[in-house]
């Protein structure tokens, strides 16, 4: 782990980590996380049992006790597949790679190069499984996860993100894509309030869904997607047209129901083109 890092996560993870079973197949590990040091938006990690029994992780967090014992019980413990959902999401690889070397390590295409230059430990170029920012048709990762999940590489985010889609239990997992603030959930044993701070509050009233999600709508429209937002757009309108009810995000509290529906409402102008019934 590169040593800026430290000052993002918390010193004792185990401590302060929500472990949940949201369904049948899919296990969150949640806590606490702070963006530039300051600003409270949390992190997730997400466990899929795929129907072979393998394991596959999204936007690892910290490998703790108890991670490891409740992956011991779940499928076959074995986990496969470890995914950087983007550019951001890569702190913990190190320490799941040395768990698990057989694991293929899922990201975008300039993740390695990336964490080379910040001083990451530099995971064997045979583990990679990069998704190409051109030919992102002919991206596979193996047949037996290429059977459930969709898959959407949004390189027109700043950060580079990657999408899947869970069909089995129609959930989006996703990084940056989309928030939803505060992050109660995974601040919830800290003893600290999710919203407390003034960077905080802001970024809360920027990333939330509630209502029509206006000023989320307008973050993404004006920053995050301003650098090529026709792309960005197209791969909105892919993600749009999966078929998905819940969404786990890393940065908020996970969308139990009608996330397709906030999803919609979020993306709304990418979806129709332009800032239509504003």
């Amino acid at each position: 782990m590169a040593s800026g890092a430290s000052k993002l996560i918390p010193a004792d993870p185990e401590k302060v980590m929500v472990i949940r079973r949201l369904a049948p197949d899919i296990l969150t590990c949640s806590t606490p996380f702070l963006r530039f040091g300051r600003i409270k938006i949390g992190g997730r990690g997400t466990v899929v049992r795929l129907q072979s029994g393998n394991l596959a992780v999204f936007s690892p967090v910290a490998l703790t006790e108890s991670v490891q014992r409740e992956i011991a019980s779940f499928g076959n413990g074995d986990v496969r597949y470890i995914t950087a959902l983007d550019q951001e999401h890569h702190i913990f690889l190190e320490s799941w790679h040395k768990a698990f070397p057989r694991a293929l390590v899922i990201g975008p295409e300039p993740l390695p190069e990336l964490r080379q230059k910040q001083g990451y430990y530099a995971i064997p170029q045979e583990c990679w499984k990069l998704y190409p920012q051109l030919n992102k048709t002919a991206f596979s990762v193996s047949d037996e996860f290429d059977r459930e999940f969709d898959m959407e590489y949004v390189h027109s985010h700043a950060n580079k993100e990657l999408v899947f889609n869970h069909r089995p239990s129609r959930t989006l997992i996703q990084a940056d894509l989309l928030f939803n603030l505060p992050a109660t959930e995974q601040f919830s044993r800290t003893g600290l309030n999710a919203t407390s701070g003034v960077l905080t509050k802001l970024f809360c009233g920027l990333n939330n869904t509630k209502g029509n999600a206006i000023w989320q709508r307008r973050f993404i429209w004006y920053a995050i997607s301003s650098g090529d937002r026709p792309g960005y757009s197209d791969s909105v309108r892919k993600i749009a047209k999966w078929d998905f009810d819940r969404i786990i995000p890393c940065h908020g509290d996970v969308i139990e129901k009608g996330g397709k529906g906030v999803f919609e409402t979020v993306m709304q102008w990418h979806l129709n083109g332009g800032k239509k019934g504003q």
